[in-house]
């Protein structure tokens, strides 16, 4: 009996340890150097090391990445199943569409400039085994991997390219007002104001060239190479002037020389819808991570059944730690604060010291 006891024992834990071996086993790539959990993520980590050294300069955040986060987005949120609904094409979500019909998207007022880096991304979808729709979700979750701070973006394989445009006047902006913006999100995926206001961290690494042409380059925030939460406390900070030309359509007067404020972040920023979210991400570099990982990985698979899609997140590089604190700009306190979350004192926090803070444009690559 004790002998049949300790086989059937025997049994089962050899029973666990293969299917444990099912669970963990990985898959050899042909490339000799590297393993993944599915073969279709293979072909990426070449593509990975091509843009990172070719498109990324070598692995930084800056213009390139700056750009092709946008670009996701602009891709993405083409698709409407309220325009389904009247019998029209609604749009494919990330299928692509904003790359492969490029003459005819580009030419949507909100994608004024996209087409840039649409062209810089095309020899590299050209000499990979890689559709056009998973390139841009992947070259975007590869690029914010080299900024300081950033989450570690989930990154899927399997979408098919589009076969037809998305309409235009999906894409929100500048001048747009919260009611239609919060709309246009809620119809394209049913995102909660919380996660348009998480989706907007992607603007703690951008910078504006179309908004004023007389400037580009001019970033959101100061720190436009690291993904810190000081985008959600300098656009809670009273604007007193233009970096350029001043009175572009979508743009406020912002706080800092050399920085742009866009329209429909301030007006999220202090909206009772939004302005309590916002200000939670002021010194809350956790949540910034984790919110906009979240929002991001539903953005990514708009138009898609995620369980038709392989997750192959593994390819993709573990992002500098953090490189800053939050703080205040120097030459600014918190008095300049306007003060919009009802039920949360703007938290305290510290000034940088030195002369009035003045931020540099972008440079280009």
């Amino acid at each position: 009996m004790a002998f049949k006891t300790l086989a059937s024992f025997v049994s089962v834990l050899a029973a666990l340890q293969a299917a444990n071996g099912a669970i963990t086993r990985r898959v050899a790539c042909p490339d000799g150097v590297n393993t993944a959990s599915n073969a279709a993520c293979c072909t990426l980590f070449a593509i990975r090391d091509d843009i990172q050294q070719n498109l990324f300069d070598g692995g930084e955040c800056g213009e390139e990445v700056h750009e092709s986060l946008r670009l996701t987005f602009h891709d993405a949120i083409g698709i409407s199943p309220k325009i389904a609904a009247t019998g029209a094409f609604g749009g494919g979500g990330a299928d692509g569409s904003i790359a492969l019909f490029e003459d005819i998207e580009t030419n949507f007022h909100a994608n004024l400039g996209v087409d840039e880096i649409i062209d810089e991304q095309r020899p590299f979808i050209q000499r990979h085994n890689i559709t056009t729709a998973d390139f841009i979700q992947f070259a975007g979750a590869i690029g914010v991997s080299n900024c300081p701070g950033a989450p570690r973006l989930d990154v899927f394989v399997g979408r098919k390219d589009a076969t037809q445009p998305a309409p235009d006047k999906t894409v929100p902006e500048p001048f747009d007002t919260v009611d239609s913006i919060l709309a246009r999100f809620a119809d394209a995926g049913g995102f909660t104001a919380a996660e348009v206001v998480a989706l907007l961290a992607s603007h703690t690494v951008a910078a504006a060239d179309h908004v004023d042409p007389s400037i580009p380059g001019t970033p959101f925030d100061s720190t436009p190479e690291l993904f810190d939460t000081q985008f959600f406390i300098e656009t809670q900070l009273r604007g007193t002037l233009f970096p350029g030309t001043g009175g572009n359509q979508g743009e406020v007067e912002s706080p800092l020389h050399g920085e742009l404020r866009l329209q429909s972040d301030s007006e999220l920023a202090r909206d009772s819808r939004t302005a309590c979210e916002w200000q939670s991400f002021v010194n809350n570099q956790a949540k910034l991570q984790s919110a906009f990982k979240a929002a991001f990985r539903k953005m990514t698979v708009l138009g898609h059944n995620p369980s038709d899609l392989i997750d192959c997140s593994e390819v993709v590089p573990t992002p500098p730690a953090p490189a800053s604190k939050a703080h205040l700009p120097a030459g600014l306190s918190h008095n300049d604060i306007e003060q919009a979350c009802a039920s949360t004192p703007f938290p305290t926090l510290p000034t940088d010291p030195g002369p009035v803070t003045s931020v540099a444009p972008v440079p280009p690559s």
